[in-house]
């Protein structure tokens, strides 16, 4: 339980990228009123937080109706993971870790619930977020490491949403600069968690035995 935890809150932090959500929410939630905003980080975080539970404790049992194994997913999650990394290391928000420009207006100008979409999904429970939990479920043993990976995934979450709750203060203080050296560091740690998970995925496929 122990080592997994670090390693489940390392790649889920980047994975979901907190300070990119928070940025990402100040943007579009401007000119709201406060109780309003404060309510969309509420639906917000809860929605995505379902999501990606739903996803960590049933990802696997899908895998498996659908007939995919373990070590195809892991060496195409890495692959997901790693085009991901590729987004925060290049400060750049394609369709895999971001929204198209056309959402983003729509958003913007309240034609859609910006707390259910596109915030919750798929800004923080996104093709990554998703990817990476039932990724690291994947690597458990046992309800003690299974446990490990909620309590990360509980503890991403509840800094996410607080980064919502304050993300006019926290960007204040980061500004643009601030926020892209976080996304750029975060890529770098992405892009080795992603490669692990290709050479873990390849080494069980049996393909170079």
């Amino acid at each position: 339980m122990f080592h997994l935890f670090p390693t489940a809150l390392a790649t889920l932090f980047v994975a979901i990228g907190p300070v990119e959500v928070g940025s990402m929410f100040l943007a579009l939630t401007a000119g709201m009123p406060k109780t309003q905003r404060r309510n969309s980080a509420i639906v917000s975080a809860a929605v995505a937080t379902g999501v990606l539970l739903a996803f960590a404790l049933g990802g696997i049992q899908l895998l498996g109706l659908i007939g995919v194994g373990l070590p195809a997913f892991r060496t195409a999650g890495g692959v997901l993971l790693l085009m991901v990394s590729a987004d925060l290391l290049l400060a750049q928000h394609s369709g895999v870790s971001g929204i198209t420009p056309t959402e983003e207006g729509e958003a913007q100008r309240h034609e859609t619930d910006v707390a259910v979409f596109p915030l919750a999904i798929p800004l923080t429970a996104g093709p990554g977020s998703m990817t990476a939990v039932v990724l690291l479920m994947s690597k458990t043993n046992g309800p003690m490491d299974m446990a490990a990976v909620l309590a990360a995934l509980g503890v991403v979450m509840l800094g996410t949403f607080v980064t919502m709750l304050l993300s006019d203060r926290l960007m204040a203080l980061l500004r643009k600069t601030g926020a892209n050296v976080i996304a750029r560091v975060s890529g770098v740690l992405l892009a080795a968690l992603a490669m692990q998970f290709i050479f873990d995925g390849l080494a069980q496929s049996g393909l170079f035995r």
